[in-house]
């Protein structure tokens, strides 16, 4: 086991330092098999210096590490918006398996059949989950479904000889990506406030439809943890102005089961397959976005799509475009490794399964909810759907404690701190997300220390401004971090010359 001083002593002394000529890891023999040709002059670099530890030493030192890193193994990742819940390690298995984690991605497709049927069965089981039947994997994140989606929008209008349409609505709750992909797209975006409940006003949204309008994008449920009441008379107001809605399903796990896009009349969404489908993404790995949409705008779809094939009994399914594809958003065929945990996940819970799974996301959500209102501000009160979304503007105003003094101070009890400053219409917001895979007992625990994190505020401000006090770094000047990077490792005391 890693001892204490040596977890401390990481970031002190990092590799580099601890490096001791002639010291290796591993000891291979001298190759005497043929040479290969020696690459051109001009192609190499030398001198390249790398630490020399023994391979006790390095398991050590990245054991350290692996021990100041926070994930959803390690405890409750309360990340609100972002998911961030347990990951069946049955879906690691999956895409790991030899015959799906060794194909090619340019194997010819009557190699990869085994891999083309899952994914087809991926894009139906997406279809029937949504309501909207026309499905595409390729996207290989959130913000890149958005992408997809606006695109679409962009292009059926433009084949309507509607290109006038340069207009896109979005609502003062929605996820920050959703203006930014309307913008990258060209359109001109327009907000429109929240009412008092927190869900769309459709007299202002009513005020700005006309046929500029090109589209609504909509996060359902909304930032807030809220559902859109008016829903259904939102997506009759723009259908009946000729516009399109776009769905955001990155809070997808409250609907499970339950709703579907399609039904409600949307006419494309995308979806978060490593929020909702099994495959938390705080490491900053790859994600996934499929897009679903209608059978009106599937020949507009990203490129590829999986379609069963009549040609013969070796080729049962393959990659194609559709007719009027906005084209291809990666070089292959999506992020197949989060597809397959998403596939499995899905197959292990079925219907039922993920009904309940909804159903758990809602209770936990709720039941923070009401363990910690008395705590905390909750400036839209009532039942949430999947997290909800608390206000430290009552600790800044009475003590000087801002919610990112809340957050820092979490950290010295053990909890990643949920996500803060968002959504940008609520004062000092604290975005708690508990999800359906946190027992009871986590959702307590959380609570009373945010219960106890309060009571200090009141009695001890400084304890949170200089939180946290056990972390390996506390609290960084994140300007000079952020404008003058430490980039690379400087040996023992030397300090980068100005």
């Amino acid at each position: 086991m890693t001892s204490k001083s040596d977890r401390e002593d990481i970031g002190a002394r990092l590799s580099f330092d601890r490096s001791v000529s002639g010291r290796r890891a591993v000891d291979t023999p001298e190759w005497d098999g043929p040479r290969a040709e020696p690459l051109p002059e001009g192609l190499t670099r030398g001198g390249l210096r790398l630490p020399e530890l023994s391979q006790g030493q390095l398991v050590r030192y990245y054991t350290a590490l692996s021990h100041l890193n926070f994930g959803v193994d390690s405890g409750t990742y309360p990340l609100g918006s972002c998911t961030m819940k347990y990951n069946p390690k049955v879906n690691d298995e999956v895409a790991g398996l030899p015959g799906f984690a060794g194909v090619h991605p340019l194997a010819p497709e009557v190699e990869v059949q085994g891999t083309l049927e899952v994914l087809f069965e991926l894009q139906e089981m997406l279809g029937a989950i949504t309501g909207l039947p026309a499905v595409s994997l390729a996207p290989a994140a959130g913000a890149q479904g958005e992408l997809a989606g606006m695109l679409m929008v962009k292009k059926v209008l433009q084949e309507r000889g509607e290109g006038e349409r340069r207009r896109v609505i979005v609502p003062d709750s929605a996820h920050g990506t959703n203006p930014a992909s309307a913008a990258m797209v060209g359109f001109t975006v327009t907000e429109i406030p929240s009412g008092p409940g927190g869900s769309m006003d459709p007299a202002a949204l009513e005020r700005e439809l006309d046929d500029t309008v090109a589209a609504l994008m909509v996060t359902l449920p909304n930032t807030l943890g809220l559902w859109e009441r008016d829903i259904e008379r939102v997506v009759r107001l723009v259908h009946d102005n000729g516009s399109y809605v776009y769905g955001d399903g990155a809070n997808l796990n409250p609907l499970l089961g339950r709703i579907r896009f399609g039904d409600l009349g949307f006419d494309v969404v995308h979806l978060n397959l490593h929020k909702t489908f099994s495959t938390p993404h705080g490491g900053g790995g790859p994600g996934a976005g499929p897009v679903c949409a209608t059978p009106e705008l599937a020949a507009y779809l990203p490129a590829p799509v999986i379609v069963p094939a009549a040609v013969d009994d070796e080729v049962r399914f393959r990659l194609a475009r559709p007719t009027s594809s906005i084209g291809r958003l990666q070089q292959f065929h999506g992020n197949i490794g989060v597809l397959l945990r998403a596939y499995a996940y899905i197959r292990t819970l079925g219907l039922d399964g993920l009904r309940a799974t909804s159903g758990a996301a809602v209770l936990n959500a709720n039941y923070l909810r009401s363990l910690l209102e008395e705590h905390y501000a909750l400036p839209y009160p009532g039942t949430v759907m999947h997290e909800a979304v608390f206000s430290g503007a009552r600790q800044r105003r009475k003590h000087g404690v801002r919610t990112y003094d809340i957050a820092k101070r979490l950290i010295d009890y053990g909890f990643h701190p949920p996500t803060v400053y968002f959504p940008l219409i609520v004062e000092e917001a604290l975005m708690i997300e508990p999800t359906e895979t946190e027992a009871r007992e986590d959702i307590e625990a959380f609570a009373a220390t945010m219960a106890a994190i309060a009571e200090e505020a009141a009695q001890d401000p400084d304890v949170l401004h200089n939180a946290p006090h056990t972390a390996p770094i506390s609290r960084l000047d994140e300007a000079t971090a952020a404008r003058r990077p430490e980039l690379r490792w400087w040996p023992g005391e030397q300090a980068r010359e100005e």
